[in-house]
């Protein structure tokens, strides 16, 4: 497989809390065994789920995990999140952590020594802080590159413009740019213009997929199978996704699979991958991984994308 292909991206969200540690040593040595390589997490995942009220818990299990396995950190590459763990436990969003110089800088030791790294090769802002100037946030970026702790950095949750502008300040600045985006996307779409029920979603749009096209920007999809629902009956759609193109698009997804014979996840991965759009996928169960990273095998022919673009 041609290394610049699209890879699968394990979402560990729920390590450490939905997910116990022994769980997640299986899942993620699974995970690397099939070739896998990114690692996606967050300082925050995951406080809604935590007894504690605070974040922490998935990085200090990935922390476990590489310190249970002797040059396992050669063969992964991780990337986290600052900009949501609340600082108050149980209070969010309003004590949620901010993007300020201070904020950056702190929440990125902190996840640090937690991973028990020297440094993460993707650092996402997990989403817009209009209430520090943008050109802070920016350059406290660029620092943690500058110093080697961050290889890479990236946005998530941001509006395209938001973006676009901070690239333009990281040049002006001289330091490195945000290259990467991260927003909710899938197959099946919620009705146009209904608001996203989930807290500080974001969605995909076309001009998010034109800015990084035109820009040669990585862009990462998150609830890329929307929680299962694909394949089980007992977690249905969201309402929002009550609409005749998802019915349309769920018949043309039975089709594909089967003429591919896969299955409806694997067809929902490739179609994203086709794009150059990189999948995460969140993994509850060691058998999840097998079936995700055989996504990367599922060709889907111009006809077939076609066929869901006429659908949706």
């Amino acid at each position: 497989m041609n290394t610049n292909d699209p890879q699968i991206v394990l979402g560990t969200m729920d390590f450490g809390t939905r997910v116990d540690s022994d769980r997640a040593f299986a899942i993620l040595d699974s995970f690397v065994a099939g070739g896998g390589t990114w690692l996606d997490t967050a300082n925050c995942y995951s406080f809604w789920t935590d007894p504690s009220g605070a974040g922490g818990a998935s990085e200090r299990v990935i922390g476990a995990w590489l310190r249970a396995r002797p040059g396992a950190r050669d063969s992964v590459r991780i990337a986290t999140k600052v900009r949501q763990n609340p600082l108050v436990p149980h209070s969010w969003p309003e004590s949620a952590e901010g993007l300020s110089a201070r904020a950056v800088h702190t929440g990125v030791e902190e996840s640090l020594e937690r991973l028990g790294v020297d440094h993460v090769d993707l650092l996402w802002a997990h989403a817009e802080d209009r209430t520090v100037p943008l050109e802070e946030t920016v350059g406290a970026f660029g620092d943690l590159v500058a110093k080697g702790v961050a290889l890479r950095v990236g946005a998530a949750n941001h509006a395209a413009w938001r973006v676009e502008r901070a690239r333009s300040l990281a040049r002006e600045q001289g330091v490195e740019p945000w290259s990467a985006l991260q927003l909710r996307h899938s197959l099946v779409q919620p009705r146009p213009l209904s608001p996203v029920a989930e807290g500080g979603h974001r969605l995909l749009t076309a001009e998010d997929l034109d800015l990084a096209r035109s820009e040669g920007l990585a862009v990462w999809s998150y609830s890329s199978l929307l929680w299962g629902s694909y394949v089980r009956a007992d977690k249905p759609l969201p309402r929002t996704y009550d609409h005749p193109g998802t019915t349309r698009v769920l018949a043309v997804l039975d089709d594909v699979a089967g003429e591919l014979s896969a299955t409806r996840n694997q067809v929902v991965l490739a179609w994203l991958m086709r794009q150059g759009i990189e999948p995460i996928v969140g993994a509850s169960r060691v058998e999840q991984i097998g079936e995700a990273l055989a996504a990367r095998r599922v060709r889907l022919s111009d006809e077939h994308v076609a066929r869901f673009a006429e659908a949706r």
